[in-house]
Formats: structure tokens, C-alpha cells, sequence
């Protein structure tokens, strides 16, 4: 039994767990304490100081983040002492910040603009200080801009804590404290692999992803180019978060008939491309179980995951899975085949992918992924770029008809929806695998429980045909590391391993909605079970498309063809990624 103890904040009794911290015990009688540096899936830092807050019998204001509750305490969050210190503190803040806000990307989203609205702090007496330093944009995913930065730490924390990567971090003291690259180099150029979670944590306009909606918005209104696009399977259920929809509602619906009132001539599933991924994959696995190819294989999906490896572990390449991800494959095909049946000339399509990362915007620009200098992927916006585009077309989201995708790239199947939840993939792979390795026997049962839930790192076995197949599902870069440290020792025993960079999989993507916390994540992956727990198709290889295309193109998985048009292959890299091809 959990000790309990009373307080009282601004005179209302509460009865919170000891070792209750001030904020949260404020929340749980809906009192809002001010913060900034305060991020509920970090450990506390408590530099910011905003969430001061008096407590009868201290002589001096304490951290409301950072201060635990005892027994008989009386907070006040709403004294002269307070505000004056906490607006004191704000104007400290904005003497040394850029004062662009009517043209910063996180313009009506950024936490520091609302809380200089809520202490009515709207034109900063103290002398401006902040000094022109040249902003960070030679990559094809992240923007860097110093001058807003508020010198939280939550990026540091994201990257360091939950990645392990440490490419930023604070140099100087005093007021020449800053965020920095080691060195003050570009991002490309140090140890990032582009994951994003630094965008998704910082509360101002400090780090974001690049935008490309306007030049989606170019080619929609170009008449010589037909626009397709396809949405991953994540963004369906974070994208109603920003229209006041509860977390993690499925808006699949609504979001294919926003997308055709935005101007798309074609309206496509990515989760179409997650069938063909799994198809393939299964195959390579038995592949490489039968001829004693290398192992363990593990999932090339994530595109954070793979310049991770190219980057940190370049020795252990071979390891990947050489087939391409969900938005790679589908939008090959979609630049062939489906090129080729509607009489469109390649270069005359524009293709455009809704992801919930930012890393997907390198992987777009590999050389790999292409033909006769046609990039297969033109463009890529992030679910938080949608969001943006539907605002700007002045969508009413929340009331819009609903509406199906366009085929043949619009079917797909339940395993191709859990693509975006961590252990999906693995799941997804073992319901067509098991079955190929059997003769056509289905799994005992779809949902395999052992690869579901948050831990970082889930290990199971899996019998098949009289060969005991081991699992690793892995998330966050930090769990990765301990993973591959293992497989170059020779510790490791496994047979096929998944990772994903993002906590949850790609439900907690960098690309996703800036309120995106641990919790949140965790219901958007119940929705894409029960996505999968309600379609007519659970099993990728039975995608009625899928089985066309092998017939009609591809001939089979695996096949020569396939390889051609499915698989790509990965090299290791220096630190500095090269963007000029």
C-alpha cells in the first residue's frame, strides 16, 4: 500500500502519492501551473523556474516541476510574488529571443507565445539581446534556428536519455549559454540520424522539420502533373489531435476526403505499400533461414533506424533487410506499374508522402530510390504538415463526409495497418511468414501478444515447421544500440529483429503532432489494433492487389523483378550525410 498524504494548493484539500511532485498534484484539481522546461516522459530539469510557485514556510519560491509534496503543505500558485516573478522570468526569456512570430513555423503552436499571451507579456520592456546566429538547413529534414531558443533542455534530454545519440547539447555559460552541435556543425555532419524526436519536444520554434507544403501545393496547382499521395498508417490516428478529437481517434475517413478537397488527383494507402513490404520480407526471411544467409535479418522500415546503422554500425549493414520501406515500395510502383497501366508518363507524376517522420524527407533523396534520375518520392510532409495544409484550405476536419481511398494502391490489410505501432512489423511479417514456412497452415492465433506494449525491448520464440524462429522487437535507438553491441560481440542469438528510432514505433514519430507524449502514443497504438482487429484482410499476402500485381508485374516475391523494383542496398557512411545528389 502506497504511503498517502494531504495538501492544500490556493486552499483546496488533495490527497496525493508520496513522492507527488507540486505540478502534478496542481493537475489533479485542474490548476495549470505554468512551465516550459517540464516535459511529463523527462526527467525533471527545473531550469526554467516558471513553475515557481510560494509554499507557506519557505522564505523562498520553489519549483513546482521539481519540489515533491509532503504532508500538511499549502501551495499558492497565484500570488503578487508569483506572477511578477513568473512574467519577470518571461521577459528575461524574450529579451533574448527572435521576434518573429508571425512568420515562425510554430506560429499558434508554440508554448512560450502562449504563455507571454497568458501573463499578457505582449511587448517586452527589457533591451533585446539576442545576437544573429546563422540558422542550421543543410539537410533535407531539419531546420535549426538558435536565436529561439529558450535553452530548455528537452532536446538535449530526448536525444541523449531516449536515443543515446547526444548530437546537441549546451556550451558557454552565463548569458553565452546556448544548444549546439558539437562544434557548432551542421547537423549532417554529426552523429544525428534525423529521428526528430528534438522537433517533437521542443515547445518553441528552435527545432522543426523542413517544409515542403508549399511546393506540394506548387504541383497541386501545376495541370501538367497528376498529384498522387499516401498517408502512412500512424497519421490516421494522431491527426485528429490537433481538431480537438480525443487521442488517438481513427479519422481515416475524414482525412482521404480532406486530402481530395486539398487538390490530390489520387488518393492512395501507404499501408498498400506496408503489404508489399511484408510480402517481400517474409520471403527474404526464409531466404536467408534456409541458405544460411547472414543473420539475425532485422526491418529496414525506419529510416532514422537505417542511417543509425550506416552512421554508428557500418560493420553490421549486411544485417538489414535489403527490401525497401512501406513508402518506398509504394511509391516505385506507383512510378511504374501504375504508371504504366494508366498511361501517365513518370515524370508527369508527382508523388507525395503524409508521414509521421522527418527522416522519411532523407530517405526521399537517397540516390538509390529512383530510376533514370526520376526520384520515386517527390515530396514529403509530416502529419503536422498536413495539419497545416488542411488549415490553410479551411477545412471544417471534424465535420467533414467521409470517404474511401482510390485503388488499386487504396486496399490493404490489417497487418499493413500496425506497421506503426512498435512490434507491428513483426507481427505483420511472422502471420505471412509462418504460414509460407507451414504450407499454407495460419498462425494458431493473429495477434501475437508477445511483440505488443511499450518495453523497450521484447524478446519471444516462435515455433515453425520444427524450426524455432527468435524474436527481438526493439524501440528507441538507445535499446538499438544495446541490441547491435550484442550482435557485434557474437552474443546475440537471434534470428529476426525489429527496431524502430521512436518511442512506440512510428505512432510517437518526430513527424507527429507536438503534443505527442508516452501516453498519447500508447492510444494511438490501440487504435491501429483495433484497425487491424476490424478489417475484412489480416494477412498481407492476401491483398487482393497485392496478388494482381505479382501476377500481372512482378511475378512472385522474391523474384528477379521484385528485387529490381523492391530491394535497394545500404553503405556505410561517414558522419556527414551528402545531400548534393
Amino acid at each position: 500500500m502506497e504511503e498517502m498524504i494531504k495538501l492544500k494548493i490556493n486552499g483546496m484539500p488533495v490527497e496525493v502519492k508520496k513522492g507527488t511532485k507540486i505540478l502534478q498534484a496542481a493537475q489533479m484539481l485542474h490548476i495549470d501551473i505554468p512551465h516550459l522546461c517540464y516535459h511529463p516522459d523527462q526527467r525533471v530539469k527545473a531550469r526554467c523556474r516558471i513553475c515557481s510557485v510560494e509554499v507557506i514556510g519557505k522564505k523562498r519560491l520553489l519549483a513546482a516541476c521539481a519540489t515533491e509534496c509532503w504532508d500538511g503543505m499549502e501551495v499558492f500558485t497565484d500570488t503578487k510574488v508569483v506572477r511578477d516573478t513568473q512574467r519577470g522570468i518571461l521577459q528575461l526569456i524574450m529579451a533574448d529571443h527572435e521576434e518573429n512570430c508571425l512568420t515562425c513555423p510554430r506560429n499558434g503552436n508554440c508554448v512560450l507565445q502562449q504563455l507571454c499571451s497568458r501573463f499578457n507579456v505582449l511587448r517586452p520592456n527589457l533591451t533585446h539581446v539576442s545576437e544573429a546566429i546563422p540558422v542550421k538547413t543543410t539537410n533535407p529534414s531539419l531546420v535549426h534556428d538558435p536565436e529561439k531558443c529558450v535553452k530548455c533542455g528537452r532536446c538535449i534530454r530526448v536525444c541523449k536519455d531516449v536515443q543515446g545519440i547526444e548530437a546537441i547539447g549546451f556550451a558557454g555559460r552565463s548569458t553565452g549559454l546556448k544548444v549546439t552541435t558539437p562544434y557548432g556543425e551542421e547537423f549532417n555532419k554529426t552523429d544525428c540520424v534525423l529521428c526528430g524526436q528534438c522537433t517533437v519536444v521542443c515547445p518553441v520554434g528552435a527545432l522543426v522539420e523542413k517544409d515542403d507544403t508549399n511546393r506540394v501545393l506548387e504541383a497541386v496547382f501545376n495541370p501538367h502533373k497528376v498529384v498522387i499521395v499516401q498517408t502512412a498508417p500512424s497519421v490516421r490516428v494522431a491527426l485528429g489531435d490537433a481538431f480537438g478529437l480525443p487521442d488517438g481517434s481513427i479519422v481515416t475517413k475524414k482525412m482521404v476526403s480532406a486530402l481530395r478537397m486539398i487538390g490530390f488527383d489520387k488518393v492512395f494507402d501507404t499501408n498498400y505499400g506496408a503489404d508489399l513490404t511484408i510480402t517481400e520480407e517474409a520471403e527474404e526471411l526464409i531466404d536467408r533461414l534456409k541458405n544460411n544467409k547472414k543473420m539475425p535479418m532485422t526491418t529496414s522500415c525506419c529510416p532514422a533506424w537505417v542511417n543509425f546503422m550506416e552512421k554508428h554500425y557500418p560493420d553490421e549493414i549486411a544485417h538489414l533487410s535489403s527490401t525497401k520501406s512501406p513508402m518506398s515500395i509504394f511509391s516505385a510502383v506507383a512510378k511504374t506499374q501504375y504508371a504504366k497501366q494508366e498511361n501517365i508518363a513518370p515524370e508527369n507524376i508527382f508523388s507525395v508522402a503524409i508521414m509521421p517522420c522527418i527522416a522519411k524527407k532523407y530517405e526521399a533523396k537517397r540516390p538509390e530510390l529512383g530510376r533514370g534520375g526520376i526520384a520515386d518520392t517527390d515530396a514529403v510532409i509530416t502529419t503536422r504538415g498536413l495539419i497545416k495544409l488542411i488549415k490553410y484550405i479551411g477545412i471544417d476536419f471534424c465535420n467533414l463526409p467521409e470517404s474511401e481511398f482510390d485503388n488499386p494502391m487504396g486496399e490493404s490489410t490489417g497487418a499493413g495497418a500496425i506497421f506503426g505501432a512498435t512490434g507491428g512489423v513483426m507481427e505483420a511479417a511472422l502471420r505471412t511468414a509462418y504460414e509460407w514456412m507451414t504450407g499454407g497452415k495460419p498462425m494458431p492465433t493473429l495477434e501475437y501478444l508477445p511483440v505488443r506494449g511499450f518495453d523497450g525491448i521484447k524478446e519471444a520464440q516462435v515455433e515453425i515447421a520444427g524450426h524455432t524462429l527468435k524474436i527481438a522487437v526493439v524501440h528507441t535507438l538507445k535499446n538499438a544500440a544495446f541490441i547491435m553491441d550484442k550482435i557485434r560481440s557474437g552474443q546475440c542469438e537471434y534470428d529476426f529483429i525489429e527496431v524502430m528510432a521512436c518511442p512506440g514505433g512510428c505512432v510517437g514519430g518526430g513527424g507527429q503532432p507536438v503534443t505527442t507524449t508516452f501516453a498519447v502514443t500508447k492510444k494511438r497504438m490501440k487504435a491501429l489494433y483495433m484497425i487491424d482487429r476490424n478489417s475484412k484482410l489480416r494477412k498481407s499476402h492476401e491483398n487482393p492487389y497485392l496478388k494482381k500485381l505479382y501476377a500481372e508485374f512482378l511475378e512472385k516475391p522474391g523474384s528477379e523483378k521484385a528485387h529490381q523494383l523492391l530491394h535497394t542496398h545500404y553503405h556505410a557512411r561517414e558522419k556527414e550525410f551528402d545531400f548534393s545528389k
